[in-house]
């Protein structure tokens, strides 16, 4: 029918896998190197320069992409992450964050002032409300250290919660170890001493327990 020359042709199969390569390429090589060229994701990915610049028209783009969907991921992962008891809210965040890490990883790799800044700052949106949140409630219940304003103490947190991500990946420790490092290092920066933090992770039942959707081990590669 003559229609029919006129409907948009959906995307071949293998242009539709091209372009899923290029992005989980981006995310390994722009974690090992924010300064990485095109060519070396290309390489990463198995594809040609050419094939890579059928999908992104620049590196910034193929940025975008990346942090857009990292963004995305992490937010899903946080949806469901409330609990009225803040020091509770706050470890459940860094559960979330470990289930994402790699997600953080690339974000934080790149959360460096340019073109891309705002990008990154709305993909850790998510985050950074949610820490913010849980820093207030527990500064006005007293549970929380009082002796910094609370953005700041929400930014030391968050800053501290990436950087153990980034440690326990490096030193590969085991689902749980890392789960609950990330967790207690995040409450002990809010205020609670480590012994505290541990006590609270050990007498809290969905603190022990990890997430339906935390178990992704195998991506963890340093």
């Amino acid at each position: 029918m003559p229609t029919a020359l006129h409907s948009p042709r959906a995307p071949r199969r293998d242009a539709a896998e091209n372009r899923e390569a290029i992005v989980a390429a981006a995310a390994v090589v722009f974690r090992r190197d924010p300064e990485a060229s095109l060519d070396a994701v290309a390489t990463e990915a198995g594809l040609s320069r050419r094939a890579l610049y059928g999908h992104f028209g620049s590196r910034d783009e193929l940025l975008a992409e990346l942090l857009t969907r990292g963004g995305a991921r992490i937010s899903a992962a946080l949806a469901d992450v409330h609990d009225p008891d803040p020091r509770i809210h706050l470890a459940l965040i860094g559960a979330a964050m470990w289930g994402e890490v790699q997600q953080v990883r690339v974000l934080a790799q790149l959360a460096v002032h340019g073109p891309l800044e705002k990008t990154v700052a709305d993909a850790l949106g998510p985050v950074r409300a949610s820490v913010r949140r849980a820093a207030r409630d527990g500064v006005g219940r007293g549970w929380f250290r009082d002796d910094v304003p609370v953005e700041s103490l929400a930014r030391l947190i968050e800053d501290a919660a990436i950087a153990v991500l980034d440690e326990a990946v490096r030193t590969d420790l085991s689902e749980q170890e890392g789960r609950r490092l990330v967790m207690a290092v995040g409450l002990s920066v809010a205020g609670l001493s480590w012994r505290d933090a541990n006590e609270l992770i050990e007498s809290t039942a969905q603190l022990c327990a990890p997430r339906a959707t935390a178990p992704q081990t195998k991506g963890r590669t340093a």
